[in-house]
C-alpha cells in the first residue's frame, strides 16, 4: 500500500478516535447543547471526510473497499458548506451507528498493510 495511502487511512482512525473520545460519556442532549463539543466533532467528520476524498483521487479501489465512503464523503461537504443545515440528531446517529464501523474497517486495513498483505 502506497505510503500517502496509509498516512490518509490513519488520519481517518485518528479522527474517529478522537470523536469517540470527544463523545465517552456523553449523551444527545450534552452533545446538543455543547457548542464547542459540536464544533469539535464536526471538525474531525470534516477531516475524515476529507481524507477519504483524497484517498479516492489516490487510491481508488482502496477508498471503495471502505463501505460508505462516497456517503462520508458527502457527509463533510453538509458540515461544511451546509453548516447552518447540520442536523444534531442526524450527526449523533453516525456517532453511534456508522462511526464503529468505520473505525474496524480502517483499523483492518491498516493491520492487513502493516503485516504485508
Amino acid at each position: 500500500m502506497p505510503l500517502e495511502s496509509l498516512k490518509l487511512l490513519e488520519d481517518v482512525r485518528r479522527a474517529a478516535g478522537l470523536i469517540t473520545s470527544f463523545v465517552e460519556g456523553k449523551t444527545l442532549a450534552d452533545y446538543t447543547a455543547d457548542a464547542l463539543l459540536r464544533s469539535a466533532v464536526e471538525r474531525q467528520f470534516e477531516i475524515i471526510g476529507e481524507a477519504l476524498n483524497r484517498l479516492a483521487r489516490r487510491d481508488p479501489a482502496l477508498a471503495a473497499s471502505i463501505q460508505h465512503s462516497p456517503r462520508i464523503v458527502a457527509f463533510r461537504n453538509i458540515l461544511i458548506h451546509g453548516y447552518d443545515l447540520v442536523d444534531h440528531d442526524l450527526v449523533w446517529g453516525v456517532i453511534e451507528t456508522h462511526l464503529p464501523v468505520l473505525y474496524e474497517q480502517v483499523e483492518a486495513l491498516l493491520r492487513r498493510a502493516g503485516s504485508g498483505l
